[in-house]
C-alpha cells in the first residue's frame, strides 16, 4: 500500500509553480541585464497564450461537467481524463516558467520606461507575463476538474480520489 502511494500523481501545490516563477523572474533579469542590447520581444505570443488559456478553460468547464456525470453529458474515459491532467501539469509548469521569465524581463527594464525601446519591451513582456499567468489559472482549474468526486455513501473509501 506504502508503494502505491509513492507512485500516485499529486495535485500540483503552490510551492513548484512558486518556484518556477521566482526562478524564470531571476533569468529574465539576468539574461536582459546581461545583454548589451535590448531583444526584440514578438507580441504574438500574449494572444497565443490567451487562446490557450481559453481553451483549457472551457476543456475543464466541460471535463468538470463529464467527471461528475452532470445529466446531458456522457461520462468521460479513464484514458482521456489521464491525458487532460498530463496537459494541464505541463501547461502549470510552463506557464509559471514563462510568467516568471517575462515579468522579470518586464522588471529588468522598468526603470528606463521613457526610451520607446525600453517601453515596447516592457509592454510586450508585461502582457505575456500576465497571459502566462493566464495560462497557469487555466491549467490549475483543468487539473482540479480533472478529480473525482468523493463518494458521499463511504468517506473511508481512497479510490474515490484522483
Amino acid at each position: 500500500m506504502a508503494d502505491e502511494e509513492e507512485h500516485r500523481l499529486r495535485p500540483t501545490g503552490w510551492r513548484v509553480p512558486a518556484v518556477l516563477i521566482a526562478i524564470g523572474a531571476l533569468l529574465g533579469v539576468l539574461l536582459t541585464n546581461a545583454l548589451p542590447f535590448l531583444p526584440v520581444l514578438p507580441w504574438s505570443g500574449i494572444p497565443t497564450l490567451l487562446l490557450l488559456a481559453l481553451a483549457e478553460g472551457y476543456t475543464a468547464g466541460r471535463t468538470r461537467r463529464r467527471i461528475r456525470r452532470v445529466p446531458g453529458t456522457e461520462p468521460m474515459e479513464p484514458l482521456s481524463a489521464a491525458r487532460l491532467v498530463a496537459l494541464a501539469k505541463a501547461s502549470a509548469l510552463f506557464a509559471s516558467l514563462a510568467a516568471g521569465f517575462f515579468l522579470g524581463i518586464a522588471f529588468a527594464v522598468s526603470d528606463v520606461l521613457e526610451l520607446p525601446s525600453p517601453r515596447e519591451v516592457f509592454f510586450t513582456a508585461l502582457g505575456t507575463g500576465l497571459a502566462s499567468a493566464a495560462l497557469l489559472a487555466a491549467a490549475l482549474y483543468l487539473e482540479y476538474a480533472c478529480r473525482v468526486p468523493e463518494d458521499e455513501d463511504d468517506p473511508d473509501d481512497p479510490r474515490g480520489r484522483a
